[in-house]
């Protein structure tokens, strides 16, 4: 049986046990897709990635990811992170402070920060396809937000960067914080519009951020996603369609995962071209010998 080198590392955080987990395996260039998607089924969370040899002349590496039921296009968090493993184990060397990675969504450039033992990665998310939501399923919309004081769903919309987003603004920090998702009617609706997941989100002036989100994936098998980059990406996205940045500003910080005890933070930024790039810390949290067959 081949053994495979193994990372799990959790991603925007500097502190191993919150953030996001994600699980790479670093050698799995014999693996096909089925046997994949069955080891992170195995891993059971929320992504997983499999760091290939590049097969396009301009990637440095390529990464394939997987939930515990699909494989993703682009997802932000097992972006930055597997950008991060692939540093740090060797695989590929940044040049001028750049990668470029290749996944399903096409070829994405990464930026790394080095400063003395503390590797930081952004990535480019692929650009934003906004819509709205059809208009059958505003009632389901708000209905799942009736807790909070949201009447008005006419605002939310279908955000697909890689993967499509349902997002939902709501009037105030607390108001994020505090929702208690019914998950049922939540999977209904993600069915229903082919979204990945619900992502609610609020301007806020917290001390070191300026946005909280949360983001629910039951129909994927993850109630809630403790910090989510391409959700994040796709955030940025809308804000900037409707000129809301300039409250907020084209480089901000957004808080995720407190609720479910993961509290991380994500570096948001919207460049001069109108792209978003999403980054921050990663740390690893174990690192070791994968005894996986082909």
């Amino acid at each position: 049986m081949r053994k495979r080198r193994f990372m799990q590392v959790d991603v925007f955080t500097n502190r191993a046990g919150y953030g996001n987990p994600l699980a790479v395996v670093l050698d799995a260039d014999d693996l096909d897709t089925e046997q994949m998607q069955h080891f992170a089924a195995w891993t059971n969370l929320s992504e997983t990635t499999f760091l290939l040899p590049p097969t396009q002349a301009d990637a440095d590496y390529r990464v394939r990811i997987f939930t515990p039921r699909q494989e993703l296009p682009f997802a932000g968090h097992p972006s930055v992170g597997t950008a991060w493993v692939a540093i740090d184990a060797g695989i590929v060397k940044p040049r001028e402070g750049r990668l470029i990675q290749q996944c399903a969504a096409g070829l994405l450039d990464v930026r790394v920060e080095t400063r003395a033992d503390d590797t930081r990665t952004h990535v480019r998310a692929p650009d934003a396809r906004i819509r709205e939501l059809p208009k059958p399923l505003h009632a389901q919309l708000a209905a799942i937000l009736s807790s909070t004081s949201v009447v008005d769903t006419r605002s939310s919309r279908l955000v697909n960067n890689g993967p499509e987003w349902l997002l939902a603004e709501l009037p105030d920090e607390q108001s994020v914080r505090r929702f208690a998702p019914p998950l049922a009617a939540i999977a209904d609706l993600c069915v229903a519009t082919r979204a990945v997941g619900l992502a609610i989100y609020a301007r806020c002036h917290g001390a070191d951020h300026r946005l909280v989100v949360r983001a629910f994936c039951p129909a994927d098998g993850i109630p809630e996603d403790p910090v989510t980059g391409s959700a994040n990406a796709a955030i940025a996205a809308l804000l900037h369609s409707s000129r809301d940045l300039e409250q907020i500003g084209t480089c901000y910080r957004a808080s995720q995962g407190r609720e479910v005890g993961r509290d991380g933070v994500i570096d948001v930024t919207v460049d001069d071209r109108g792209q978003v790039w999403i980054g921050g810390d990663t740390v690893a949290a174990i690192e070791g010998t994968l005894n996986w067959p082909s």
